[in-house]
């Protein structure tokens, strides 16, 4: 089994649309734990409404490309996110893989681990927040050293959201 960190993120109706696909994806893997989850601004859109962002850890036995496109693309679609060529659109559900196990990929269609780990707080902090000591391939700094880094600025933590996905994973598990 593999040891997987998705990113996760909505900003259409995020409160049930991130319920749903932690819902559907442990249909199709074994979600074991669950960041805290953010209030955080829209890159590139201030008017568009703002995001709800965190981390899934999940064991697999689907092989990265597999995982990408015939479980998390999947879902997407299941939940109604049209993907376009405008990477600022507003979305229903946001599934990227950040880190699968020690892998390094560089593709054309996949890149692991997700080169934008270290850029946005939004994806380092939950990081952290599971895996602190795991320093990504191709770093030479540990996550929790990555998330220091970074200000919480207008991340907002979502602790009663947190607690009641993490409430569905135990009623799941």
């Amino acid at each position: 089994m593999a040891r997987v960190f998705i990113g996760i993120g909505s900003n259409i109706d995020p409160d049930r649309n991130i319920r749903a696909a932690l819902r559907l994806l442990s249909h199709v893997t074994r979600v074991t734990a669950i960041s805290t989850f953010y209030v955080t601004d829209p890159e590139g859109r201030p008017e568009q409404p703002r995001y709800y962002n965190g981390v899934a850890e999940i064991e697999t036995d689907l092989p990265p490309a597999q995982l990408k496109h015939d479980a998390l693309r999947h879902i997407e679609s299941e939940l109604g996110r049209n993907r376009s060529d405008d990477k600022h659109a507003p979305r229903t559900i946001d599934l990227d893989i950040l880190i699968y196990d020690d892998l390094i990929i560089s593709s054309d269609d996949l890149v692991i681990p997700d080169p934008e780990i270290a850029n946005r707080p939004y994806l380092a902090i939950p990081l952290a927040e599971l895996i602190p000591e795991f320093t990504p391939p191709g770093t030479n700094q540990r996550l929790a050293e990555s998330a220091a880094e970074f200000t919480f600025g207008d991340m907002e933590p979502l602790s009663e959201y947190t607690k009641l996905l993490r409430e569905d994973l135990r009623q799941r598990s």
